[in-house]
C-alpha cells in the first residue's frame, strides 16, 4: 500500500515539515559523497546500542559524539528508497500535526520523538554493534499523533494489482493501526543482533508521538506572530481531491462539490480530481477558470451515470471557496 495523500487540507503551509525534509536530503547527499568512507561515517553518526553498553568501544567516542549520535542518526539514510520512503511519509502526515501544534513545538516535538525512538531501541537492543538509522522512529511520532488527532481521515492509496493501479480509500484509523501492527509483528520475528529496519525504534516512536502530543497540548502556548501565520497561509488548496459525487434519484447526472482557495478562485487553478463513483476510480483534470464566483458549477461532459446506448450523463462540480 502506498499513501498518496490524506483528506485534511493544512491552513498554513507546513514550514519546519518543509526543511526537515530539506535538511534530510542535503544530508544523504552529504553522506553519498563520503564515497568508501561511507561506513565509518555512518558508525560515527549513526546510533549503535554497543557505544552506550560496552566500554571498550565507548572508550573510542568522546562524549560529545555520543550525545550528538541521539540526534544525527535521525538525518542518515541506508539508500536513496529508504529516504523516499520516509520524507513521502513525512510530507503527507507531518503537515497536519504541524498545524495543529505550531510551527516550534513540532520542531521540539520531531525531535523529542526521534531521541524517544532511539532510546527504545537502544534498550531493547543493547548490545548490537550495528547502526541504526533514519528518521523513522521520528516520523512514527508523527504518524503516532496523526492518528490522535485525524483518526476519520481517509488516505488515498495506491494499491498495484498485477501492475493495475487501483485508488482506495483507507480511514486513517485503519491505515496506521494496520502499520502499527505491522511493526510488532516484524519486531517479534527479528532478532536483536541481526541489521535490518529497526522496528522497535518504530514502536517506540509511535507510542511516544501519542504521549508527547497529550502533553503538549495540556502545556499553554504562546500564540505564533500574526506575521508568521500570514507568510504560512496556505494560498492552495491540495492539487489531488478525492469528490464523492451523489445522484438524485433516476437523474443520470452526477453532483459533487469541488472545494479551492480564494486565491485560485482569482487567478484560476488545475486540479486532480478523483472521483470513486461504484467501482470507479479514476483520475480527471479540471480546469477551474479565474474569477470564479461561490457557487459556480463546472460541467463535465460524460462522467455520470449510464443511460444505455453508450450514452452517459454529466458531472456537475459545485464550487466551493474556503
Amino acid at each position: 500500500m502506498i499513501p498518496l495523500r490524506d483528506t485534511i487540507p493544512a491552513k498554513n503551509y507546513p514550514l519546519v515539515n518543509s526543511i526537515i525534509i530539506g535538511v534530510n536530503v542535503a544530508i544523504f547527499l552529504y553522506q553519498l559523497a563520503q564515497g568508501g568512507a561511507v561506513d565509518r561515517f555512518i558508525y560515527i553518526y549513526g546510533l549503535v546500542p554497543a557505544r552506550y553498553s560496552i566500554p571498550q568501544i565507548a572508550s573510542y567516542f568522546s562524549a560529545t559524539q555520543q550525545i550528538f549520535a541521539f540526534f544525527s542518526f535521525m538525518f542518515l539514510h541506508g539508500g536513496f528508497w529508504h529516504l523516499l520512503g520516509n520524507m513521502w511519509s513525512l510530507y503527507i502526515f507531518g503537515d497536519n500535526v504541524e498545524d495543529h501544534m505550531g510551527h516550534f513545538r513540532y520542531l521540539l516535538f520531531y525531535f523529542l520523538c526521534g531521541l524517544a525512538s532511539g532510546v527504545s531501541h537502544l534498550m531493547l537492543n543493547l548490545h548490537s554493534n550495528i547502526p541504526t538509522i533514519g528518521a523513522s522512529g521520528a516520523i512514527a511520532g508523527v504518524m503516532g499523533a496523526y492518528f490522535i488527532l485525524h483518526p476519520r481521515a481517509r488516505i488515498l492509496t495506491l494499491i498495484p494489482i498485477f501492475f493495475i493501479p487501483y485508488f482506495l480509500e483507507i480511514p486513517a484509523y485503519f491505515f496506521l493501526g494496520f502499520w502499527f501492527v505491522l511493526q510488532f509483528i516484524n519486531a517479534a520475528g527479528s532478532h536483536a543482533q541481526v541489521g535490518g529496519v529497526a522496528w522497535w525504534a518504530h514502536i517506540g516512536g509511535f507510542i511516544f508521538g501519542i504521549i508527547f502530543l497529550k502533553l503538549f497540548d495540556a502545556i499553554p502556548s504562546a500564540a505564533a506572530p500574526k506575521s508568521i501565520r500570514r507568510a504560512t497561509e496556505r494560498k492552495r488548496s491540495p492539487r489531488l481531491q478525492v469528490i464523492r459525487p451523489v445522484a438524485l434519484g433516476s437523474d443520470p447526472h452526477l453532483h459533487a462539490m469541488l472545494t479551492i482557495s480564494p486565491h485560485e478562485a482569482a487567478m484560476g487553478a488545475r486540479k486532480l480530481v478523483n472521483i470513486p463513483w461504484g467501482f470507479q476510480k479514476r483520475l480527471f483534470r479540471v480546469t477551474v477558470p479565474p474569477e470564479i464566483q461561490e457557487g459556480r458549477i463546472l460541467r463535465l461532459k460524460g462522467l455520470g451515470k449510464h443511460m444505455g446506448s453508450n450514452q452517459r450523463g454529466d458531472l456537475f462540480l459545485k464550487i466551493r471557496i474556503r
